[in-house]
């Protein structure tokens, strides 16, 4: 018998072929203006003998699974003694299990101290997807984030201390044509600050259901970024970004008109040029029709 699922689900693009384990559902935080993946959802902290059973089913089925996601948007927001039996478990079920990976939130590293995110580690927490959006504290207010650029570093740092694998995301375009280099510089700066293992860029779209409410907390006029300011962006960001360990640069999100990817600082001068020449029209961009997240 299948496993139930809460809809609508969400994963990073790298989890794909993963076990989506839905641990808790929904976002305990839930306010970004900018998105609105967990909007209809109430966040809840799933019963550990619900999540066990998914695992059990699972197992029944694809006993060689390698990969697990734990969901929704906010697992790490669950007591650690209980993410400590669902990784136990996990581990137990899967005996080729590799990696074991959650979103987190600026919230759940701020309330996790490094003991709790060390012991997760070593009982097979891996790798954190964490959204940095922006580094500029400003953009953070209107966009609702919840974070400023001091508590994230905070987070980010305690991760690595941890000996977490962190995977961020910063979002080209969040600052429209009016706050574009604020925006890209303040990220630049921030990621420059910790100790990354990736970085990947999203481009903003916008989902209908929350559209006013960004416009409406951006408190001023928002135009948005055409695809040539976006590449703009990307360049500003890749030309300021001197990170203090070799982080793996993708713009391969389906939201983006280009897809990169390579190491930095090392491929700095390789992704400049093909950015160069997108913007002399040589490259062709993504079709819009082909974008979303």
């Amino acid at each position: 018998m299948p496993i139930h699922y809460d809809l609508p689900v969400w994963r990073p693009p790298s989890e794909a072929d993963s076990f989506i384990l839905q641990v808790t559902l929904g976002c305990s935080f839930n306010r970004c203006s900018f998105c609105s993946m967990y909007r209809t959802k109430t966040f809840t902290i799933r019963p550990l003998d619900a999540v066990n059973a998914d695992i059990q089913t699972v197992a029944r089925q694809y006993p060689q699974t390698r990969r697990v996601f734990l969901a929704d948007g906010d697992a790490l927001a669950a007591p650690t003694d209980d993410l400590l039996a669902i990784l136990a478990a996990l581990h137990t079920a899967f005996p080729r299990l590799g990696r074991v990976s959650s979103y987190a939130l600026p919230a759940n590293l701020l309330k996790k101290s490094v003991e709790e995110l060390t012991q997760l580690r070593a009982a097979g927490l891996t790798l954190l997807y964490y959204g940095v959006e922006t580094g500029s504290a400003d953009l953070l207010k209107r966009i609702t984030k919840g974070a400023t650029p001091e508590v994230m570093i905070s987070g980010l740092t305690k991760a690595k201390s941890a000996g977490l694998t962190i995977s961020a995301t910063a979002i080209l375009g969040l600052g429209g044509q009016g706050r574009w280099r604020e925006h890209i510089d303040a990220t630049a700066n921030l990621v420059n600050q910790v100790e990354l293992d990736y970085l990947s860029t999203l481009q903003l779209m916008l989902d209908p259901l929350i559209d006013a409410e960004f416009h409406r907390k951006f408190r001023e006029p928002f135009r948005e970024q055409d695809d040539q300011a976006l590449l703009l962006e990307q360049v500003r960001l890749i030309e300021r970004l001197n990170p203090p360990a070799p982080l793996i640069f993708r713009s391969n999100h389906a939201s983006n008109a280009l897809a990169l990817a390579g190491e930095l600082p090392r491929d700095r001068e390789k992704l400049l040029a093909q950015l160069e020449r997108a913007l002399a029209g040589r490259v062709a961009l993504r079709p819009e029709w082909l974008r979303g997240y």
